[in-house]
């Protein structure tokens, strides 16, 4: 139920964007170098070979910009393949203008400095490793170009301490950069995250009283139908001899007022904070004969998996979620199967029906409000029961059984506090 793809690929592509138009800026002044040290203050460049790389360089550009404009996935492989090729491209350059002499080299720092911002750690060692080494082999093999070798001493065997001096700075600068600019780059990724998980939570809070509302004034209405039948079918009882069909009729009835006096009855208790700990065994019992009351004509299978005797605190609306899934199972098909497990932390609850499935276009989208995967449903029990048991810190999966149907997981943990929020 979780769909965080779209966001990370749209950031990824905005990078990309960007990336493209870094190297536009790069080449832009690398031709405007080169026409300079051309014609303007010749210093014996290889014009032929660093024109060719430039050409080379500025195709990949513009099919890098057309590719980031278009909606097809960009994963962090894909970046990173990008980064590396402009450490390539770059270190070619490079090479064909004096090596590690060259006082641009420092330039390689920006594709670090982009990894570390953008993707994890290991990417962002791997690039800095690769320009490094790169950085290495171009204080050994390069062109060499008198006018901007320090001290005009670039074919000396050994190299100058001052290119040796630059080596260092930029292996330091690049370990500065990985280590704490990517702390801090994952430091705003988190801050990021708990922004939107906190905004998220506020707009299910504000849904959640949306349809708590409507509920009340729902459970209200019904009130006085559920009496006018109870009377109708008080009498039928009386004028009938026992008529199974009427004596279920009136037992469903009993329940829909019993479930509506349980709406005060929780809504009041939601306010106490006295809720005591009790066993979780009869807890889960009392709740799931609530529901068989409820559909009486169900083929069950419950199996409680040897477990621990455990006592915890279940909120009042805990109750209400569960029996939301059940009904959902029980709706799709005439058995459900129910496994039940707990240790002293977390309970367990897989419920298996063995209906349709889950239709695959709607089951990203399963547990908003008001998406349903039934015909007459009104995509409301699964989002409720969603919203309530992961604010008590449990989750719901759904996923399709292999042959056939639906199993349901809820993970409940086991609060031990007498207090609940």
């Amino acid at each position: 139920m979780k769909k965080a793809q779209p966001n990370n690929n749209n950031a990824t592509r905005e990078n990309l964007y960007v990336l493209s138009l870094i190297r536009g800026v790069a080449l832009f002044g690398q031709v405007l170098a080169l026409i300079y040290f051309t014609w303007v203050q010749p210093i014996g460049l290889p014009v032929a070979e660093i024109a060719f790389v430039l050409s080379v360089y500025a195709s990949l550009t513009a099919a890098i910009w057309v590719r980031s404009r278009r909606t097809v996935p960009i994963g962090d492989n894909e970046f990173f393949v990008h980064l590396l090729a402009d450490i390539a491209f770059f270190s070619i350059l490079l090479f064909f203008s004096g090596g590690a002499s060259n006082p641009f080299v420092s330039y390689m720092l920006i594709p670090i400095s982009i990894a570390a911002i953008t993707l994890s750690r290991v990417y962002s060692i791997a690039l800095a490793a690769t320009a490094l080494l790169c950085y290495s082999l171009l204080l050994k093999y390069y062109v060499a170009i008198v006018a901007i070798a320090p001290g005009h001493h670039h074919q000396a065997p050994d190299n100058s301490l001052h290119i040796l001096g630059m080596w260092a700075n930029f292996a330091i600068s690049a370990a500065i950069i990985i280590y704490f600019i990517s702390r801090m780059a994952a430091t705003l990724k988190q801050q990021q995250q708990e922004i939107a998980m906190a905004r998220d939570a506020q707009l299910r809070d504000e849904q959640l009283l949306a349809v708590g509302t409507l509920a009340a004034g729902t459970a209200h209405e019904l009130g006085t139908p559920l009496n006018t039948m109870k009377l109708i079918v008080d009498e039928m009882l009386l004028d009938t001899d026992n008529n199974p069909d009427v004596i279920l009729l009136n037992q469903q009835i009993e329940q829909c007022k019993t479930t509506l006096k349980q709406l005060l009855t929780t809504a009041e208790e939601s306010q106490s904070n006295r809720l005591e700990p009790q066993p979780v065994r009869p807890y889960l019992e009392s709740v799931l004969g609530r529901w068989q009351l409820m559909r009486p004509l169900l083929k069950t299978r419950i199996r409680f998996i040897d477990s621990p005797a455990v006592k915890a605190v279940f909120h009042p609306t805990i109750a209400q979620s569960i029996l939301n899934l059940l009904n959902n199972a029980a709706d799709a098909s005439e058995q459900v199967d129910i496994d039940i497990s707990w240790n002293n932390e977390t309970a367990t609850i897989s419920i298996r029906d063995f209906g349709a499935g889950l239709d695959a276009d709607k089951l990203d989208r399963l547990g908003q409000p008001f998406v349903t995967d039934k015909v007459d449903g009104l995509g409301l029990g699964l989002f409720l029961s969603q919203a309530t048991l992961t604010r008590f810190g449990g989750s719901v999966s759904l996923q399709n059984a292999p042959k056939g149907g639906t199993v349901t997981q809820i993970t409940l943990p086991l609060l031990t506090a007498t207090a609940t929020s």
